[in-house]
């Protein structure tokens, strides 16, 4: 069985030279760019793929072959993971990105490591950074456009220190799929192009007019041509030079001019925030979960994700209900299944609400996280849920108490939370990953980074301090948990997700999901349909989207039929019919290699050997 590798806080010694990393086996990386992402299509059937022995799941088609090249060519999963990222830079800014965070949790074929490469607040940051004069909190949009809810982007370093410990390739080698479609261009995709005519505040920025407009100011259009050469130049530097060319010199310093010259809406990013960061390698928060005869060990990321810990919850919660006694419907969830779902997500939010926000400032209630997930406390959690057949939706839901003692914090009230990519990889000598990578809402901050060579282009740095609490004590003066505080890292909803098999310790599926705090029923969803419906990594993304974040019982738009909405509404739930556009992405062990699925909401595809 594996045995997870102690927390701590690795000191990023860069003691590796930077232009063959870390590698162990050098080799050089011949990269042949993709000659065209998948057509347009809101919505494109997947059967899934089959490959032998490794396997790259991603959200763009030209990111997904990078990391088959890379794998192909004797690279790791980590080494496939920096170059996806790299690529998705360029071909989905956004949603991830060079300017964000990221969570990677890392098998190397006997323990797992959870890398914590998740934005902080700037020194500069305070608990009412998001209260207008009046001491209320801002509109989101508000908060969002500017430099005030920039933090320190975590994702480089992260990767880098993933790279020193498990990379085989030279670190350079890895960014040459990203610096060749950034030089030569790549075709702006279908997704790019839609979210794109969409966008209200990206254009307010004039680097990112420039580079996202054409000569009639009209936003590119899928197909075109595009290329970003200033983002090449940075790319080359880090690859030459490692993770100090993006958080120190010229690239830093118009990082920070971004965010602190912004004339509407500026924040406190400094050149020191920027040359302080660190990111984490933390002990994976595991559960055990059971579905006759097999024994399954699920492991996430701890806090500040929440994700680990609310789908252990929910999952541990059915298990309490009789749920795992109620199949598929003609493909379908019932009615009878959703109400305990949404139930059990319910009572699973209202935890995430009192207690979840960064370990470096909160303590865990009975002085662990997993006390979360015991089973004797989700079975005092699950008899709050009406399991009659004719059950009733709870009128109220409150937080529960595992360590029985008064609580020290308020509740946080719901904000919204958007973006992120999803990357899974196995590759041929035993590694599995699998990492969710951010820059928040939908082309982060607006703002695009450009040192002002006369290079177009950039990136775009994230808004991810809206992911505290823009209220920081509730009424009574009690602290939120998931407040603003300098240096603090914000609760997140990303839930890079590992299975195995208990007894044998061998892994069986790799997946997660973007979607903000859907993120939690995206991937819960997945691992359900997998685990206890039989289904395969494909079918279970396909499966209708549903969930609660403590209100309404929300479904995805036309995916469920009027019986079963009627029947949830006869048990007294609001339901709400939405647009849920997942990004699901897993790799499941099979007989024969591994299998893999992509949501067929998004542009992401499957590749191996």
């Amino acid at each position: 069985m594996r045995t997870a590798r102690p927390l701590h806080t690795l000191t990023m010694a860069w003691g590796c030279l930077w232009l063959v990393g870390c590698a162990t086996s050098p080799t050089t990386l011949q990269y042949t760019p993709l000659l065209q992402p998948e057509g347009a299509s809101a919505i494109t059937g997947k059967s899934g793929w089959a490959t032998r022995t490794y396997a790259v799941a991603a959200a763009n088609p030209l990111a997904t072959d990078a990391g088959r090249q890379v794998l192909q060519s004797g690279g790791s999963a980590v080494d496939a993971a920096i170059a996806v990222q790299m690529v998705l830079t360029l071909v989905e800014p956004q949603s991830s990105g060079i300017g964000g965070g990221a969570f990677l949790l890392h098998f190397d074929g006997k323990s797992t490591q959870a890398f914590d490469g998740r934005e902080t607040a700037p020194a500069g940051a305070t608990p009412s950074l998001f209260l207008n004069g009046d001491g209320k909190p801002m509109p989101f949009i508000d908060a969002v456009v500017g430099g005030r809810a920039v933090g320190v982007p975590g994702t480089v370093r992260m990767l880098a220190l993933a790279h020193q410990q498990h990379g085989r390739l030279p670190w350079a080698e890895l960014f040459k799929p990203a610096i060749a479609l950034a030089t030569q261009g790549f075709r702006v995709s279908p997704r790019m192009a839609t979210l794109l005519a969409s966008e209200q505040h990206l254009f307010k920025d004039p680097v990112a007019a420039v580079y996202f407009l054409d000569a009639q100011g009209q936003p590119w259009k899928a197909g075109h041509l595009l290329r970003n050469p200033e983002l090449a130049a940075v790319l080359q530097r880090i690859a030459d030079t490692g993770p100090d060319a993006l958080m120190t010199g010229d690239v830093a310093q118009a990082m920070v001019d971004e965010v602190r010259k912004h004339p509407g809406n500026p924040g406190t990013l400094s050149l020191d925030d920027l040359r302080a960061y660190q990111p984490v390698v933390r002990a994976p928060l595991c559960f055990d979960y059971t579905v006759a005869p097999r024994n399954y060990r699920i492991c996430g990321m701890p806090p500040p994700s929440s994700g680990a810990v609310a789908i252990g919850q929910i999952l541990g919660m059915l298990q309490q209900t009789g749920a795992q006694h109620l199949p598929l419907v003609q493909g379908l969830p019932t009615a009878d299944w959703l109400h305990l779902y949404t139930e059990a997500a319910r009572l699973a939010f209202a935890d995430r609400a009192q207690y979840l926000a960064d370990p470096a400032f909160v303590q865990p209630p009975a002085g662990s996280w997993n006390s979360l997930l015991a089973p004797a406390y989700l079975a005092s959690r699950a008899r709050h849920i009406d399991t009659s057949p004719d059950g009733k939706r709870m009128q109220s839901v409150l937080p529960g108490n595992p360590g029985a003692t008064p609580l020290a914090y308020a509740t946080m009230t719901d904000q919204p939370e958007y973006g992120t990519s999803h990357i899974s990889i196995v590759d041929a000598y035993g590694n599995a990953l699998a990492m969710t990578t951010t820059i928040e809402d939908g082309w982060g901050a607006r703002l695009m980074v450009n040192r002002g060579t006369g290079l177009s282009g950039g990136f775009l740095l994230n808004n991810e301090l809206t992911d505290f609490s823009f209220a920081p004590s509730d009424a009574s003066g009690k602290p939120v948990a998931n407040r603003v505080e300098p240096g603090k890292r914000p609760r997140s909803s990303m839930a890079p997700t590992l299975v195995f098999d208990k007894t044998t310790g061998q892994l069986v599926m790799s997946a997660g999901s973007p979607g903000g705090a859907f993120i939690i029923h995206f991937t819960a969803k997945t691992l359900y349909g997998a685990l206890n419906w039989g289904l395969n990594a494909q079918q279970a993304i396909n499966l209708p989207n549903f969930g609660a974040l403590g209100g309404p019982t929300l479904l995805e738009d036309k995916r469920f039929s009027p019986e079963t909405i009627q029947a949830l509404k006869a048990r007294d739930h609001t339901v709400v019919e939405m647009p849920m556009p997942s990004g699901l992405q897993a790799i499941e062990r099979t007989s024969t290699g591994y299998f893999g699925g992509a949501d067929p909401r998004r542009e992401g595809i499957v590749s191996g050997d």
